[in-house]
């Protein structure tokens, strides 16, 4: 007995160190410098552990993220992936249980019109694999990691879903400040036209100048078409995004929309722990290692108990009546010989699927580090830019109302006029596109972080 004991210990001990009961042990370091850059090490304040009813609290917004939550498409989609995924991981599950089948029989036969016999059988039979190499177990836990998977393509597809939703909005309302900016110049410049008419005829400026004038007034009227068609495919985007009919979006303005300006990233193991992206990768990384684990026990033979049980009066040659009991039990072991190199082959390549997981985690984590930096450099050229362009529009507005008061004295020609007012459209266009910028900046490094999560 002891003898038995000790082999048992030894097989046991074999097997183990196979690999093919060892469990994946999640990745703990990343590359350092991932972001590229100096971050502050707080795992508290970090932008990505706001909810994103937190971070976006203008109510249209929050409106409109709610809306898509519900009926977007590819979130629903997810959702489904899931349920599939739930379904194979229950039946993974239930392979370590015993399966039972019941084949009841019966039928009638006749020799040479001799009297009808009746022969009945009903059988009830049972099989059971048992999992001493991990098979079953292997096979369970791959089923696991592909669960968890698709609970992160869901989380994936809703924090991309959030900061769509967020960068469409933030671009209609840029385009409605830009159209209202454009619409105002248009009409300084059409007051500016009349006034050069009635110059024109006191000799104080000439045809020219004024077909010039009118020319950028007519430009600037064009551009006005031309953003309120960007407005509008923007909100039937946005709509097809929702899972609506293209309609009006309900919205604010975009110098009273904020976010926070605390912008703390985190270290890179808390980007770990957030990112659908990165944590899918490595559960690839997990279900690659279970399937080479599963490969592995193909090796070892497999060992399966079963039995029947049950009622008949067929019994060979003769019929009894009433009906006796049969019982059969049975084992069996099925060591794998003529297969070995087809089972040596499914390990290589099991193995290579493995690495080849790996190193797509390792990009993965290379891209957030790089979408992470993107990010904050985008922040930071923006809020960076908006504090020169607001010096700009100031010494812009003090060149146009000089050059037109020179232009009134005689000293100075249309064409400086023209030039500074130009100039000043194109600077307070530019202001509202870098305040749209850092805003975006804002919400791509919350997707960047794995913010937006919804458990």
């Amino acid at each position: 007995m002891k003898s038995k004991i000790i082999l048992l210990g030894l097989l046991t001990f074999s097997l183990s160190s196979c690999g093919i009961y060892s469990k994946y042990k999640p990745v703990t370091e990343v590359p350092e410098n991932l972001f590229g850059q100096e971050v502050a090490l707080s795992d508290s304040s970090s932008i990505a552990t706001l909810t994103w009813q937190e971070l976006f609290t203008d109510a249209p917004l929050q409106a409109l993220i709610e809306r898509a939550l519900e009926g977007n498409t590819d979130l629903q989609t997810a959702s489904l992936r899931i349920d599939q995924a739930k379904a194979t991981l229950t039946s993974a599950k239930l392979a370590y249980l015993p399966s039972f089948m019941l084949t009841p029989q019966g039928g009638v036969s006749s020799f040479d019109h001799s009297k009808a016999s009746w022969t009945y059988t009903g059988v009830a039979s049972a099989s059971w694999e048992i999992d001493i190499f991990g098979k079953i177990t292997n096979a369970k836990r791959r089923s696991q990691a592909l669960y968890l998977q698709s609970l992160e393509y869901r989380q994936a597809v809703t924090s991309s879903l959030i900061a769509n939703v967020a960068n469409l909005y933030y671009t209609i309302l840029m385009l409605d400040e830009q159209y209202r900016i454009s619409q105002e110049t248009a009409v300084i410049w059409e007051s500016s036209i009349k006034t050069m008419r009635s110059m024109k005829e006191a000799g104080m400026t000439n045809a020219a100048a004024i077909a010039q004038a009118e020319a950028n007034y007519l430009s600037v009227k064009a551009s006005v078409l031309e953003l309120a068609q960007q407005i509008n495919e923007m909100e039937n985007t946005l709509s097809v995004l929702l899972g609506d009919v293209p309609g009006d979006i309900v919205r604010g303005t975009l110098f009273d929309t904020s976010l926070p300006d605390d912008l703390t990233v985190g270290v890179p193991v808390e980007l770990l722990s957030l990112r659908p992206d990165v944590r899918s990768a490595e559960l690839s990384v997990a279900s690659a290692f279970y399937t080479t684990n599963a490969a592995r026990s193909a090796f070892y033979p497999s060992i399966s108990l079963g039995g029947t049980a049950g009622w008949t009066n067929s019994a060979g040659s003769m019929i009894v009546n009433p009906g006796k009991l049969i019982l059969n039990a049975l084992g069996s072991l099925t060591q794998p010989i003529f297969n070995k190199g087809l089972n040596v082959a499914q390990l290589k390549i099991a193995k290579a699927q493995q690495e080849e997981a790996k190193l797509a985690f390792q990009q993965t984590l290379l891209n957030a580090g790089k979408e992470v930096n993107d990010a904050l450099t985008q922040i930071q050229t923006a809020q960076g830019k908006k504090s020169i362009r607001t010096e700009q529009i100031a010494a812009l507005e003090t060149a146009v109302r000089s050059t037109q008061l020179l232009m009134q004295h005689g000293s100075s020609t249309y064409l400086e006029v023209l030039t500074a007012q130009q100039t000043l459209l194109a600077a307070q266009l530019q202001q509202v596109a870098d305040s749209f910028s850092e805003l975006q900046g804002k919400v791509n490094l919350y997707q960047a972080l794995g913010g937006g999560r919804i458990e």
